[in-house]
This record gives C-alpha cells, structure tokens and sequence, in this order.
C-alpha cells in the first residue's frame, strides 16, 4: 500500500530534497543529470512512501506547449521513478493518480509527459494518448524538428481539443527539450 502526499518544491526541507535527489539517481542507475534535476523542480511533486519510506516519485512543472497556432499551458510529467526494490506493486500508478488530480484541478489545457518504452503500458492503461504527430522544439534560433522524440510523447487530454497527428512544439530548456 503507498501512502502519497503531493508538495509543492517550495513546501519540501533540504532533506527531502536529497531523498527525491538519491531515489532518482539510483532508479535512473546514474542515468539521472542535474538538468534532468532542474527538469523536475519548481512544481508539484508527487511522494510514495511505503513503511515511511521514500520509494516513489513524480513530479509536475508548468511548460508551454504550441500547437494548431496555440501556446497550450501544459502540466508535464518529469522524474517518474519507483525504487528497483520495491517496482510493480502499485506505487507509479499511485504517484501518477495524484499527478493526475492535479492535473484536473483546472491549472492546465492538457497534461504531457516523454515516455520511456517499459512505462508505456502504465501511461497507456491510465488514458495518456501517444502523439502520433511530429515534435518539435522552439529554440533560440526558431523552431526545430526532434525526430528523436516523435513517438515517445504522450499527452493527456484535459478538453482542449487536440490533433493528434499534427504538430508539437515544447518550449526551449536546456539538456533534453523533451
């Protein structure tokens, strides 16, 4: 059973900090940078804890997303992670569900996260919709193509409507636009 709290980055300690900072670093096996950090701070998190301990997180920022001529406000859905000894037991669906309700309160036009190929099912199972269309990022010298990424985007809709198969642009940051 997963008990989850959501905080905003500004409400959790130093100490806090560092747990969600060792959970990831260790889920992603050092795979985990500090722009990925800075990807996924500043907003929402999401906290699983079993037995008081920290075993899972999500986290949801703000970004801005351009599409059919629109610049959509997006919840997006960063550092998604479940410690390796305590996977398939329910604690990503219970991050994501609170992720999720957050996502509903109205703040956001849809939600948008990039999917990595085992999580899929899970996003999939929950009605996250994969976009089918191309990707794109607009950077300091305009809007480029990301090939690379066409395919893993998933994006939940919230009632803005949607092409799927058209076009999506992020907003620039630095490290992975996506």
């Amino acid at each position: 059973m997963t008990d989850t709290r959501t905080a905003h980055t500004s409400d959790l300690a130093d100490a806090e900090l560092a747990a969600i900072r060792s959970l990831l670093t260790d889920a992603f096996e050092g795979d985990f940078t500090d722009e990925d950090w800075d990807h996924g701070i500043g907003g929402m998190h999401a906290l699983g804890y079993e037995d008081g301990e920290l075993v899972a997180h999500g986290s949801l920022v703000q970004r801005r997303l351009l599409h059919d001529g629109r610049a959509l406000r997006a919840g997006y859905v960063e550092a998604v992670a479940v410690r390796a000894d305590r996977r398939r037991r329910g604690h990503a669906s219970a991050v994501l569900e609170a992720l999720e309700h957050v996502l509903r309160r109205g703040a956001y036009e849809l939600g948008a996260l990039g999917a990595a190929d085992e999580a899929v099912p899970l996003y999939t199972g929950r009605g996250w919709r994969q976009w089918r269309g191309p990707s794109s990022v607009l950077a300091p010298t305009g809007i480029e193509r990301t090939p690379d990424e066409d395919g893993f985007i998933h994006v939940l809709p919230l009632g803005t409507p949607l092409d799927l198969d058209g076009e999506l642009t992020c907003d620039w940051r630095p490290g992975d636009v996506w």
